[in-house]
């Protein structure tokens, strides 16, 4: 009766074989730590806060659903958009990552990817997401596609971010570009309540990202970013939260009298309504001396604006 053995893989470093399956094992885990590396740089979380608001502002613009075909496209196109921005967010903002507690394990500091390949990368996602709305709904769309990524990358990542503390109102565009792509892709223009849609993910970044970061403001001052909470008070970083959490909500109930019905406006305004409450404990908390807890308010915000999008989707269908 014959026995098999496993062969042991020969050493250069003159260290004891590795046996073959074991030499296997650590290749597959290799792999597996490459392909998780440049996944974590295309920052799924933010791509799936995106489309979020892509398919709902898809559904209305359509009146119900749209072609599933359509959706596909666009989800696939605005995906690898999103995530080429990030890729080459991270390459250029390379620098001032191995800076920050909160972004020194990125890929690019940790020199998991090197940064060639993750500008390779970028550059193959865009040109992909880019070409296959073009291909497969209209060039406005498209176009829309491509000018996102540009601002983000090269207006934003690489001259508002570093130069004012208004990187954040003005980096808005780029969070909310998406509503306009999916409902452009649709219809092949951009009607009033698609531009309404767009300004109440333009205003909501402000109340959702200043929480994020007065949380890490220290390590924004660390890299040099003069972030808003970095150079200004509590107290104006608060205020500027409250306001942009008005802007938001009024934004949201602009959208209600462009074809929406009560299905869309009430739970509009009861979450907006709970937004706003929160966005005050913040500055309440502030003014009282008491824990700050931004990171509350920066929670709600995405539940906020997932149950918008949600009313948005289910006024379309029904």
């Amino acid at each position: 009766m014959s026995m098999i053995t496993e062969r042991p893989v020969s050493n250069s470093a003159g260290q004891p074989p590795v046996p073959a399956a074991e030499a296997s094992a650590v290749a597959r885990r290799d792999i597996r730590a490459v392909v998780a590396a440049y996944v974590t740089l295309t920052k799924p979380r933010i791509v799936e806060l995106l489309l979020v608001t892509t398919v709902p502002a898809m559904m209305l613009a359509d009146g119900g659903m749209p072609s599933l075909w359509l959706v596909a496209v666009v989800l696939v196109g605005g995906s690898l958009a999103a995530g080429a921005a990030s890729v080459i967010n991270c390459y250029i903002d390379r620098d001032i990552d191995q800076l920050m507690r909160r972004t020194k394990r990125r890929p690019l500091p940790t020199h998991t990817v090197t940064p060639r390949n993750a500008l390779i990368f970028g550059l193959v996602l865009a040109t992909v997401s880019v070409a296959l709305m073009a291909a497969f709904t209209n060039l406005l769309a498209a176009g829309l596609t491509l000018a996102a990524i540009l601002y983000y990358d090269v207006v934003y990542t690489l001259w508002l971010k570093r130069t004012t503390t208004a990187n954040t109102f003005w980096g808005g565009a780029c969070g909310a570009a998406p509503v306009l792509i999916g409902w452009a892709a649709v219809t092949g223009t951009l009607s009033p309540a698609a531009w309404a849609l767009f300004a109440v993910v333009f205003f909501w970044q402000m109340p959702h990202f200043y929480p994020l970061a007065m949380k890490y403001k220290d390590d924004y001052a660390r890299a040099g970013i003069p972030m808003l909470p970095v150079v200004a008070s509590t107290r104006r970083v608060n205020a500027e939260i409250i306001g942009f959490a008005w802007l938001t909500v009024a934004s949201s109930l602009a959208v209600w009298p462009l074809g929406m019905s009560l299905i869309y406006g009430v739970p509009a305004v009861v979450v907006g309504a709970i937004f706003v409450v929160e966005a005050h404990k913040l500055a309440r908390r502030v003014a009282r001396g008491q824990a700050v807890k931004p990171m509350r308010l920066f929670h709600w915000s995405t539940t906020y604006l997932t149950i918008l999008f949600a009313a948005v989707a289910l006024d379309a269908l029904i």
